[in-house]
């Protein structure tokens, strides 16, 4: 056991130890602290589990292919076979309606209006929304990056017509440049240089998501390049007569690395949200492949016979919203040298 008269050492020992380490694992160790973030990365690696895993659960627990139509079908319930989609009890009782939630394997979440398991298509679902987002996220950081940082850096003409670029997307409003951009390519292919894009392909959506989300990080990332620049130890640079292109590698880029890692999360919960609300109105992601939107859209013909089809992808949109808003907070607060002053 520590004597007493140590305790105060050891206190002061603590503070010196910690500026010994490295941005980066001071950054870590405050984020590990931070248990509403950890919470919810924790959450969000469930969600996109689950989406992984979304063929074994379609093969080994519900048996189905929610991919194809089963209007005939019919499952297993209470030691009974019943039909997946049932005679409507709904005015004259003419139709079908799908059928409900079972809370089994089977048809966990209730049919759609094809027959179809409705948690496997939020699975796989979930899938595409999820992999389109995130790589229309590192498109987009990637793009944003290079134009802010050369824009920023080089100053003068090229600054100048980067800029004025810059500011011409950001005149468009980003649903209507998008849904513009997705109904001219959506029935035709995409050809950039040696790279066709065919007209149904998920790299459409991650493209047009991808481009105009660019204006709203490459423009912060400009201006800190711009402050940076004015910086002493970039100035003590120039002054040592350090070659460009070693100021850019070593002292512009990695201050601008945690401003990028900052936007990750927060803009991959924005592009979840454009994805699906392109995939909604038919611009987004096309049949026979699924998202969250185009799931919600299959909803709408039964919203008040069965509303969980429309209900289910949306609670599964504002959890992964929720969860990388709150981990993109905890990134931000961590990797800002400033928040010490706030606590």
């Amino acid at each position: 056991m520590a004597d007493v008269s140590t305790m105060p050492q050891i206190a002061a020992d603590r503070p010196a130890k910690a500026l010994r380490q490295g941005p980066w694992a001071r950054a870590g160790r405050k984020l590990r602290r931070d248990r509403a973030a950890v919470g919810a990365g924790i959450g969000f690696i469930i969600i996109v589990l689950l989406c992984v895993l979304a063929p074994l659960y379609a093969s080994q627990v519900a048996q189905n292919d929610p991919f194809r139509s089963n209007l005939n079908g019919k499952i297993m319930l209470e030691g009974k076979r019943v039909p997946v989609m049932q005679p409507s009890t709904e005015g004259l009782g003419l139709g079908v309606t799908p059928i409900g939630p079972t809370w089994r394997g089977a048809y966990f979440l209730g049919a759609d209006n094809q027959g179809r398991d409705v948690f496997s298509r939020l699975l796989y679902g979930g899938r595409n929304s999820l992999l389109i987002a995130g790589a229309a996220t590192l498109l987009c950081l990637v793009l944003a990056a290079f134009l802010g940082v050369l824009a920023g850096f080089s100053g003068g003409i090229v600054d100048m017509v980067l800029s004025r670029f810059l500011d011409l997307l950001w005149a468009f409003p980003i649903y209507l440049l998008a849904i513009s951009l997705s109904i001219v390519l959506i029935n035709q292919s995409l050809v950039i240089g040696p790279f066709t894009i065919g007209s149904g392909s998920l790299l459409l959506p991650i493209f047009i998501i991808g481009i105009i989300y660019v204006p709203y990080v490459a423009r912060p990332i400009r201006g800190q390049v711009l402050a940076l620049k004015t910086s002493e130890f970039v100035l003590a640079s120039i002054g040592l007569g350090m070659p460009r292109w070693r100021i850019l590698l070593r002292d512009i880029l990695p201050n601008v690395s945690t401003t990028l890692i900052v936007f990750m999360p927060l803009m991959m919960a924005l592009n979840i949200v454009t994805e699906s609300s392109l995939s909604f109105l038919s611009v987004g992601v096309q049949p026979p492949d699924a998202s969250w939107g185009t799931i919600i859209q299959d909803g709408l013909s039964l919203l008040y016979t069965r509303p969980i089809v429309s209900i289910a992808p949306g609670i599964a949109i504002v959890l992964t919203v929720l969860t990388l808003n709150i981990l993109g907070d905890g990134v931000r607060d961590a990797l800002d040298p400033r928040a010490k002053f706030r606590a």
